[in-house]
C-alpha cells in the first residue's frame, strides 16, 4: 500500500477495530481520524466506546468530542470535516487511518453524496412527532409506501436513517433509491483500501456482550441520566443504539431491572451488528 492510499479500518461494532487501526499507526507513524456519528460528541462517553485517554495520548485521534449534542451533523459535514483533518495529517507528514462503524459517513467521504437534497428541520421534527406519537413502524411504513427498496434495507428501528431516506422523498419528490443509482458511488473521492478484523458470529455476539457489561459497569446508566438532566434527551446521539434504550428505561418512570435493560442492549446491539455486516459483504473488504 503507498503512502497516498487511505486506509480505512471497518467492522461491525465491537469488533476491535480501534485496536487494530491503534496497532497500525503505531507501527506506521499514522493517526486516526474518526468515523463515528457518535464519539463525535462531546459527554457521550460511555456508551459510544470512545478510545481512552491512554489510547489517545498513544496515537492522535481527530473528530472526537469536537461537536455538542445538540447540533445535527450528517455525512456531508463529516466528510467536510474528515477532508480536512486527512490533509492536515498528511502536511505533517504522517499518516491517516479513518476508523468507525458509521459506514455511511464512510461512504460519503470515499465516493462523495448522491446529490439529494440537505437536511430539513422541519421535516425531521414532523418525522419525530410522528415516530413518538405511533412509533417507529408507523415511520417506517409511509417510508415503504413511497421508497419500498430502502424500506425493505432499513430497520423500522433504524429511525435516523429511515428519517432521512423519507425526507428525501418529500422534499425532492423523488426517492433515495434513485438518487442513490443515478449517482452510481463508482467514482472515488480518494484511493483506500478497506481493512477489518474477522470474527465469527458466536464470537462477535461474545464480544457485544462483554463490551455492554463493561459499560455498565463504568456508569453508562448514570451518564445517560446526567445527559438528560442536561437536556439532551432528543439529541441525535441519544437516538443511537443502546443509548435510545438506557433513555427510554429512564423515561419510563418504571423501576430499572439493570439485568433485563443490560439483555435489552446487547439484543439491539446484535441486531445492529447484524446490518453492519450486511453491508460489509458487499465491500471489498481486507479481513484480518
Amino acid at each position: 500500500m503507498t503512502a497516498e492510499r487511505l486506509l480505512v479500518v471497518v467492522g461491525p461494532t465491537a469488533s476491535g477495530k480501534t485496536e487494530l487501526a491503534l496497532e497500525w499507526c503505531a507501527e506506521n507513524d499514522g493517526e486516526i481520524v474518526s468515523a463515528d456519528s457518535v464519539q463525535i460528541y462531546r459527554r457521550f462517553d460511555i456508551g459510544s466506546g470512545k478510545p481512552s485517554p491512554q489510547e489517545r495520548a498513544r496515537v492522535p485521534h481527530h473528530l472526537i468530542d469536537i461537536a455538542d449534542p445538540s447540533e445535527r451533523l450528517d455525512a456531508a459535514r463529516f466528510a467536510a470535516l474528515a477532508d480536512q483533518a486527512i490533509a492536515d495529517v498528511r502536511q505533517r507528514g504522517k499518516r491517516p487511518v479513518v476508523c468507525g462503524g458509521t459506514f455511511l459517513w464512510i461512504k460519503a467521504l470515499l465516493f462523495g453524496l448522491s446529490g439529494a437534497p440537505p437536511a430539513d428541520e422541519a421535516v425531521r421534527a414532523r418525522h419525530r412527532a410522528l415516530e413518538e406519537r405511533l412509533g417507529a413502524a408507523a415511520l417506517h411504513a409511509e417510508l415503504a409506501a413511497v421508497d419500498p427498496k430502502s424500506a425493505s434495507r432499513l430497520s423500522p428501528n433504524d429511525v435516523l436513517r429511515v428519517s432521512r431516506a423519507l425526507e428525501v422523498f418529500e422534499l425532492s419528490g423523488k426517492s433515495q433509491t434513485d438518487w442513490h443509482a443515478e449517482h452510481g458511488f463508482r467514482a472515488p473521492r480518494y484511493e483506500h483500501e478497506l481493512i477489518g478484523v474477522r470474527r465469527s458470529p458466536e464470537e462477535l455476539d461474545r464480544r457485544i456482550a462483554a463490551r455492554a457489561r463493561a459499560m455498565f459497569d463504568a456508569g453508562w446508566l448514570d451518564e445517560v441520566q446526567t445527559l438528560l438532566t442536561a437536556g439532551f434527551g432528543d439529541s441525535r446521539p441519544m437516538l443511537s443504539v443502546g443509548y435510545r434504550q438506557l433513555r427510554d428505561a429512564w423515561l419510563s418512570g418504571e423501576p430499572i431491572d439493570l439485568d433485563a435493560l443490560l439483555e435489552t442492549v446487547i439484543r439491539a446491539t446484535r441486531i445492529f451488528a447484524r446490518r453492519q455486516r450486511t453491508w460489509l459483504r458487499d465491500q471489498p473488504v481486507s479481513w484480518r
